[in-house]
């Protein structure tokens, strides 16, 4: 075998084993992860008020996070944040947590992500090689991970009762685009609760929990503590 043709087969390994990885990331960035199953309320005493106080926090921002920004920006480490008039969907979680609960959730997802690189799908999604403090936590898919391995994660149901306030729900909008809200205290004339997000325009209280694809709904266990 020549020098070219040995070339030309190193070369194709190579090109097999990257497809390969690159596969087991992808699946990985895909398996569920911390999913309880049974009731959602089960084995957490005084659950319905559990989470009011993230509720409270999620509320404080209406009036005050008045439009939506998308937009790469540069924050702080830890407990960043950008200004509190605009921000995103995730912000309204990440900033009712960390009022509610002082869960910083910058540095819980950004030291996950650099421990557990492959179980994120920064590759396969955003093309990213490292953890980013400045975007990660902000990026729904990224806290559903989180969540997941967090062992918030509780079986999604279109059942009502089972959503809680302080509760945290994830959806896919139209063409697939994640959103993540929190379940407010409050209910619709129908008996739904309402959820707390950002989807433009600002911080709003809205009839809209079962409006999209529900794709993850969590829990935050009393003490809330996210380490693990």
């Amino acid at each position: 075998m020549n020098t070219s043709k040995k070339a030309k087969k190193i070369v194709a390994v190579l090109l097999v084993v990257v497809l390969i990885l690159l596969a087991v990331v992808f699946f990985l960035g895909k398996i569920p992860v911390g999913i309880r199953h049974g009731s959602p309320s089960s084995g957490l005493p005084g659950a319905a008020t559990n989470g009011l106080d993230i509720v409270v926090a999620a509320r404080s921002q209406i009036g005050v996070t008045v439009s939506y920004d998308p937009s790469y920006q540069k924050l702080d480490y830890p407990n960043g944040d950008v200004p509190r008039g605009r921000g995103v969907c995730s912000d309204v979680v990440i900033r009712a947590l960390r009022d509610a609960r002082g869960i910083d959730l910058q540095k819980l997802v950004h030291e996950d992500i650099k421990a557990h690189f492959i179980m994120y799908p920064s590759l396969t999604r955003w093309l990213m090689f490292k953890a980013d403090a400045n975007i990660d936590h902000r990026r729904v898919l990224n806290l559903e991970r989180f969540f997941g391995r967090s062992g918030w994660s509780l079986e999604v149901t279109h059942d009502a009762e089972y959503y809680l306030p302080g509760d945290i729900v994830t959806c896919r909008l139209g063409g697939e685009v994640p959103h993540i809200m929190i379940v407010s205290d409050r209910k619709s004339p129908r008996g739904i609760p309402l959820a707390i997000h950002n989807i433009g325009g600002g911080t709003r209280e809205e009839d809209c929990l079962f409006e999209y694809k529900i794709t993850g709904h969590y829990r935050l266990e009393p003490d809330g503590n996210a380490e693990r």
